[in-house]
């Protein structure tokens, strides 16, 4: 009863909304099904075929296993578990194919890497999706390949070369952190702060000091300034208003025990709207599980 959702602030990778009317527990459920239960596709398997930089070829399969991927992961089934090989409908397949040459028209005095070396850096920009079977035809529009262009996966000097073949699957963040969909997803009480009785002044001024810059507002009155809260949500609790011994007692604060902000930074797989309502569709089939099973249990 009275419960609601409002979305404060929406961006491309980020997203900040209000949940209203609910349990702690659920709110927490909420933010652990976003962390580690909301499903993507990442570099499970490395084939290496040649490697002779100075990263070591477990070391660049955990580096490349990290890379965000830009894929759909409700396009694709999860694979079964023993199936060394891989399907269109389960496996997406990247190729990593870069070597390092000198540049003949760098100048003979020249000590920047940048200019003496060609392919020096191997960026995430280099992984080319590889399509399995029929896959042109089931994506014909898909764009699969890393989130970001600029990740650095090596450096490499003439001579030196990585010719890899990645396999990536549809997984959970229960399983490895590589399949988080989300930097960070985190909740916090809405702050309530109440003056207990009117601060003018000097009192006024150093109130507003003691706070998050828009949470406390010093307003001119009749000729007293006289201060106000303005925005309490800006407030980070930092409590800093209870060292004054002037003010300790003029000011109570305290947090709304219903009233949860949530901040959720997707890594750019999937936007954030897209991610909550996928978390919400999860906790709702936990919901429907948990009924079917006491449906399921005899009554005494």
């Amino acid at each position: 009863q009275g419960f609601r959702v409002d979305v404060v602030r929406e961006e491309e990778d980020t997203l900040e909304f209000d949940m209203v009317g609910i349990d702690a527990a659920i709110a927490n459920a909420f933010r652990r099904i976003l962390l580690a239960e909301v499903p993507t596709m990442a570099v499970e398997k490395v084939f290496v075929y040649n490697n002779t930089s100075i990263v070591q070829d477990e070391i660049l399969a955990h580096r490349l296993g990290l890379i965000p991927i830009r894929a759909d992961p409700r396009l694709f089934e999860y694979r079964n578990q023993g199936d060394e090989e891989g399907t269109e409908i389960d496996t997406l397949q990247f190729q990593l194919k870069i070597k390092c040459s000198r540049n003949p028209q760098a100048a003979k005095e020249s000590s920047d890497p940048n200019e003496l070396y060609i392919n020096h850096k191997v960026y995430s920009k280099h992984m080319t999706w590889v399509p399995l079977g029929n896959q042109p035809d089931l994506f014909p529009d898909a764009d699969f390949r890393p989130v970001h262009d600029d990740i650095l996966i090596a450096q490499l000097r003439p001579g030196q070369e990585i010719d890899v073949l990645m396999h990536c699957v549809k997984g959970i963040g229960k399983d490895h952190a590589k399949f988080s969909p989300v930097a960070t997803a985190s909740y916090r009480l809405l702050p309530d702060i109440t003056l207990l009785q009117p601060i003018e002044d000097e009192a006024a001024e150093l109130l507003q000091k003691c706070f998050s810059p828009g949470v406390i507002e010093v307003q001119n009155i009749k000729g007293k300034k006289v201060a106000r809260v303005a925005n309490a949500r800006l407030d980070t609790f930092s409590r800093e208003v209870f060292r004054h011994e002037s003010l300790k007692n003029l000011v109570r604060l305290a947090r709304v025990r219903n009233h949860y902000i949530f901040s959720v930074e997707s890594t750019g797989i999937l936007p954030p709207d897209v991610l909550v309502s996928e978390a919400i569709k999860i906790l709702m089939g936990k919901c429907q599980r948990f009924l079917n099973e006491l449906d399921s249990v005899p009554m005494e």
